[in-house]
């Protein structure tokens, strides 16, 4: 996705409307300053903030997103989500953003001894497929753990409550490639 282009298109469509950034903020619920970052081309929006800008815009979000369409979208290193949790452990999401398409591969490390806490149940049809790279992962699914080494994987429907944890010494990484059907609720 060219952010640049698409936050081009948005500002115009925002000005051929004659709304101010803090209207349009307003009318999308989204913060100005989320609203600015896009604008620049700073910031990838994720599908809902999109859907949420389109709509403030009084436009479907296919319109907004007609010159997108492309059978190539590349995501650079640099843009990638990266996200740090409480507990030592990060997050980095590796996929760009497809409009309409809710698929994720996400790289995830965590410390020593760190649990990454419980995950609520993704909605039927739902798909996640699991590889460790490093260090040792115990996977639990709807309360059945299953303890992964280096190389090892594993595909399971996420429609129950699963969770990660790392019970060793060493660092674990391991990347989850993950089609959702629709979002899961907030974790608790």
């Amino acid at each position: 996705m060219d952010l640049m282009e698409l936050g081009q298109r948005i500002q115009q469509a925002r000005r051929d409307r004659d709304l101010t950034l803090q209207a349009l903020a307003g009318r999308a619920q989204v913060s100005v300053s989320m609203l600015s970052s896009v604008e620049r081309g700073g910031k990838a929006p994720t599908i809902l903030v999109l859907a949420r800008i389109a709509d403030g815009l009084g436009m479907p979000l296919t319109a907004l997103l007609a010159a997108e369409q492309s059978r190539v979208i590349v995501r650079r290193a640099a843009e990638q989500d990266v996200v740090d949790e409480p507990g030592g452990w990060r997050r980095v999401i590796l996929t760009p953003v497809v409009p309409g398409v809710n698929f994720e591969w996400i790289r995830v490390t965590l410390p020593p001894h760190c649990d990454a806490g419980e995950y609520p149940g993704w909605a039927p049809g739902s798909h996640e497929f699991l590889a460790v790279e490093a260090g040792t992962l115990r996977f639990t699914l709807g309360g059945q753990p299953h303890d992964l080494a280096a190389g090892d994987s594993v595909y399971f429907t996420p429609d129950s409550p699963h969770r990660y944890q790392n019970p060793a010494e060493m660092p674990c990484t391991y990347y989850v490639a993950a089609l959702i059907m629709r979002p899961r609720p907030p974790r608790g």
